[in-house]
């Protein structure tokens, strides 16, 4: 959770095919309303896969 007046946010990006929490990330609320949407290694499932935003 980000402090007051801060415009950095920590994000945790899940998986989409096992749904595991592998990634935390920081990112500028400003600039990146949206959710993040990466490709990333996931090494439950052993490849690269989409992560998403969680809520």
């Amino acid at each position: 959770m980000a402090k007051k007046g801060e415009v950095r946010d920590r994000v945790t990006l899940v998986c989409t095919d096992c749904k595991a929490e592998n990634y935390r990330k920081s990112k500028n609320k400003r600039n990146t309303p949206d959710r993040l949407e990466l490709n990333k290694y996931c090494p439950k499932c052993r490849k690269t896969a989409l992560h998403k935003e969680k809520k």
